[in-house]
């Protein structure tokens, strides 16, 4: 049995949203990044913009779980981490954990203003 093996495990990552023009707000503030505003039907998005192939999720006008009861989606935010975390509080966010040590960097699970569950990231080294 031959196994498909892809570049990456995700793909793509869609964060559903009461309010575009808030969420849009906040999570620019949070990750100090702009996102960028996109149509291509059947909703309007508002795309994370990366280095390398462009853009790897966006934020969509939709029905989020109930707080902290969905995926997880872990955003890279510029070092100091607890920087991060601070902007997320001042933004109608909440932080769910302090910061978590692993291999690859630092993190802190936290809540969006809609109740989504998000980490906040920072790589090793930054």
């Amino acid at each position: 049995m031959n196994a498909f093996v892809p570049d990456h495990a995700i793909i793509w990552a869609e964060i559903p949203v009461t309010d575009m023009e808030r969420a849009k707000a906040f999570y620019a503030a949070v990750l100090q990044n702009t996102l960028v505003d996109d149509d291509p039907g059947p909703n309007p998005i508002s795309m994370f913009v990366v280095k390398e192939k462009g853009r790897a999720g966006h934020l969509y006008p939709g029905k989020p779980a109930a707080p902290g009861t969905g995926s997880t989606v872990h955003l890279a935010v510029p070092a100091p981490l607890e920087d991060a975390m601070e902007r997320l509080e001042a933004n109608g966010g909440s932080v769910v954990t302090p910061v978590i040590e692993i291999p690859a960097g630092r993190f802190a699970y936290c809540l969006d203003p809609d109740g989504n569950s998000i980490g906040l990231f920072s790589p090793s080294g930054a």
